[in-house]
């Protein structure tokens, strides 16, 4: 697989977790070059592509740069990363593009690839192929099913999985407070809302939602979320986002020049 994004998610073959994708007592770990593990929870996947994205409680992490494959050309320089033989971890080989939009089966199902000469085993699976210039162009899927056809793998384009991906992770369903915010930072924003200090406003409540339940009201300024200071609209979706359907969190806000704490009960964004 590799790292998507420096908080946790990460990208793979379906068919690679296909396991824990159909049993949810399957677990998944993901391991870094540095010795680090984590259990990573499957965000969804999609067989017919052989697309997977998981999620790891990890921040910091180094995402990989994504490159373009629809700008590709035959002959182009092309280094896969795997772990062949299920051991040897970390292995690196080189070759070339040796075709594009290649029509090949795989698991039954039929794809458009890349094809590489660079060295493909069944460990590479979910790896990355690379341009010279170190961008991510595919993710390794495939060896020739040919036994006589050495030196022939594929990958799944990049912009082909990374649209995939982009679905699956918006697909999510994901906590919210049931409310719409702005950040005010100018005077023309706070004249427009009637408001004289700039912060985080509520502008609307969703009916039925959480935040209506606890009395929030379209005007509040949001001034912290549990013991965490909201300094703008990002930092307070950045604190729910590792929250869950149906926890609990206190809202402080101050309305008519008054502070009170508002407990929340969050719901779903969908």
């Amino acid at each position: 697989g590799f790292v998507l994004t420096q908080d946790g998610y990460i990208v793979t073959n379906y068919h690679v977790i296909e396991d824990a994708a159909k049993d949810s007592s399957v677990t998944v770990e993901v391991s870094f070059a540095n010795g680090d593990k984590y259990t990573a929870k499957l965000v969804g996947g999609e067989q017919d592509n052989d697309v997977a994205v998981l999620k790891i409680d990890a921040t910091g992490l180094t995402p990989a740069v994504i490159g373009d494959s629809d700008a590709l050309a035959v002959g182009e320089v092309a280094v896969a990363v795997g772990n062949p033989l299920g051991t040897l971890s970390n292995t690196v080989t080189d070759g070339i593009v040796s075709a594009l939009n290649r029509q090949v089966t795989v698991q039954n199902n039929d794809m458009t690839l890349i094809q590489t000469d660079a060295s493909i085993s069944p460990g590479n699976s979910g790896g990355g192929l690379f341009n010279a210039n170190g961008e991510l162009i595919g993710i390794v899927n495939a060896k020739s099913s040919y036994s006589e056809a050495e030196g022939i793998g594929f990958a799944i384009p990049i912009n082909t999985a990374m649209e995939i991906s982009r679905q699956l992770i918006e697909s999510v369903a994901r906590p919210a407070l049931g409310v719409k915010i702005v950040d005010v930072t100018d005077a023309q924003t706070a004249q427009q809302l009637g408001v004289s200090t700039m912060g985080v406003y509520v502008v609307e409540v969703t009916k039925g939602s959480g935040a209506e339940a606890a009395g929030v009201q379209a005007g509040d300024r949001v001034l912290a979320v549990d013991d965490t200071a909201v300094s703008d609209s990002a930092a307070l979706k950045n604190y729910l986002k590792d929250k869950a359907i149906g926890d609990s969190v206190n809202l402080q806000v101050e309305r008519n020049g008054k502070v009170q704490t508002l407990t929340v009960t969050l719901g779903s964004n969908q």
